[in-house]
Formats: C-alpha cells, sequence, structure tokens
C-alpha cells in the first residue's frame, strides 16, 4: 500500500535490520532524521495494520480506510522532520488519522450520494474476505467469532462520531485518557465524558442483537 509513497523497505543488511526492530518509536524516528530510509518502513510495519483497524471502524469503510491510512503515511513522511521528539509518536500519527477521518465523515455527511454510495456498497460486504480470521479456530468458533465482530462492528459504527472515535480509541485500540485527549484536542474531562457515554450507548445498542 505505501509503495507510492516511494519509500519502499530496502533489504537490509546482515545485522542491521533487527537493530532497528529492537528500538523503540523514537529511536526509530531519530534514524529515520538521521538518514536511515529504512526506519520509515519500520514505522509503517508498526503502525499500519493499527491504524487501519482504527480508521476503519471509524469511517465503517474499509476501501476508503485505507486510502486515509495511506494519506496518514504521506503526511508523516513529509512532515516527520516537525515532529517534536518529546511527545509520543503513536499520539502524533493517531492525530494525523483521526483527523484525515473526521474530515472524511464530515464531508460524506454533506454528500448525500457518497452516503448512499458508501452504503450501497457495504451491503456486499458478506462476500468480501473476512478480515483477521486465525485459522486455529473450530468453525464452529470461527463462526461465531466472525458473528461477535460483525455485531460490534454494526454497534460501533452507531454511536455518534465524537463518541465513537474515543470508543474505538479506548476500547479498541487501548489508548490512555491522556493520549486520547491529545489525539482528539479534548480535555479529561470531555473524554472521560464523551467515552462513559458511548460505553452506556455500546451496551444498549449490542444487547438486543445478543438476545
Amino acid at each position: 500500500m505505501i509503495d507510492s509513497i516511494a519509500v519502499r523497505r530496502r533489504s537490509a543488511e546482515p545485522g542491521q535490520r533487527p537493530a532497528l526492530k529492537d528500538l523503540d518509536d523514537s529511536g526509530v524516528v531519530a534514524s529515520f532524521l538521521e538518514g536511515d530510509k529504512r526506519a520509515f518502513g519500520e514505522l509503517v510495519e508498526r503502525y499500519q495494520s493499527r491504524l487501519l483497524n482504527f480508521v476503519y471502524r471509524t469511517t465503517g469503510d474499509r476501501e476508503r480506510a485505507e486510502d486515509l491510512v495511506q494519506e496518514t503515511f504521506i503526511r508523516v513522511y513529509r512532515h516527520l522532520h516537525r515532529f517534536d521528539q518529546t511527545k509520543k509518536f503513536s499520539t502524533w500519527i493517531y492525530t494525523i488519522a483521526s483527523n484525515l477521518a473526521k474530515n472524511e465523515l464530515r464531508n460524506r455527511s454533506r454528500n448525500p450520494l457518497v452516503l448512499f454510495q458508501t452504503i450501497k456498497k457495504n451491503w456486499d460486504s458478506d462476500a468480501k474476505p473476512l478480515e483477521w480470521e486465525d485459522n486455529t479456530y473450530r468453525p464452529d468458533d470461527l463462526y461465531r467469532k466472525r458473528h461477535l465482530k460483525g455485531l460490534v462492528d454494526s454497534a460501533v459504527g452507531e454511536l455518534p462520531e465524537h463518541h465513537r472515535t474515543v470508543f474505538v480509541l479506548r476500547e479498541m485500540e487501548g489508548k490512555t485518557y491522556e493520549e486520547i485527549a491529545d489525539i482528539t484536542g479534548c480535555n479529561l474531562g470531555t473524554v472521560k465524558s464523551r467515552l462513559n457515554r458511548a460505553r452506556n450507548n455500546f451496551a444498549q445498542l449490542i444487547k438486543p442483537m445478543l438476545d
């Protein structure tokens, strides 16, 4: 997906690739800024799947989520030299992805045709390969897992946008309240209030589906 950014990972020389993997995010960022272009590939490897899950759950459109994640990495690549290295890289990249997702939802709400096309495309979602399957599950266990995931995604998709974002960041991405506050630009009190309401709304939405 990241090929179009023209930063394909180069094959690592013996003994060098493990060194990058052993670094924390700050170390990898520093390596990239020092001229090691392979370091950007390490950041992509660490965050691509996580960001895709987050943006997909936020927007409800997997194909568009892939585009937005690619745009996220393009922006990271272009502006990494401006990143404040005293801050957490994960918070910075999630903030970029979150803002792109918000803009996508805002633009979608202004265009009824785009919204209709998205809904119509999702009618055929059963025909698409299901994500994150585990082949070690027995068929009946895998069915239940996939069914439950579908119910959860459906309930999350019905949450208001500002509730959905904090819910996904906390319950599905495991972000701290402080990280969520940084990503969303809200204070801690607002984050906790929205999360509490999102949890209550989610419980009300999911309960009839499980009965």
